[in-house]
């Protein structure tokens, strides 16, 4: 004789079943966030941030850190929306160092222009 499944006992299943899904479905994403924030800060890092843009660096692996812990205490959505601040946090201060490369590199040029132009003026004026 084989056991009877009663309604409350199959509606106890589904709900079981859809709730564990939702948590699955929402545990993927959250991963995917927290490792894309973890590349952007890394990324930041590389870039020079760590000297030429502190705080963002800082505000990011905070969050990232955050993020990490939310997503070990099964709060999905928490640990989306930190990872995703993060994320934004790395790409501004990866932004800024970049920037601060670029400034440097263009006054360096700059600098070197200044000097040849002396040295050209200072020719020109012995050969006359």
């Amino acid at each position: 004789m084989s056991p009877r499944l009663t309604l409350p006992a199959v509606a106890a299943t589904v709900v079981s079943a859809l709730l564990l899904s939702a948590c699955a479905s929402q545990k993927a994403p959250a991963t995917a966030d927290v490792a894309v924030s973890q590349a952007a800060v890394e990324s930041a890092a590389q870039a020079g941030a760590a000297e030429l843009a502190p705080a963002e660096l800082t505000s990011a692996r905070e969050k990232f850190t955050r993020a990490n812990q939310a997503l070990k205490e099964r709060d999905y959505k928490l640990a989306s929306e930190l990872a995703t601040q993060a994320q934004a946090e790395a790409k501004l201060a990866q932004s800024k160092a970049t920037s601060a490369k670029a400034t440097s590199a263009a006054d360096a040029v700059q600098e070197n222009i200044r000097v040849l132009r002396e040295e050209l003026d200072r020719a020109n004026s012995a050969n006359k």
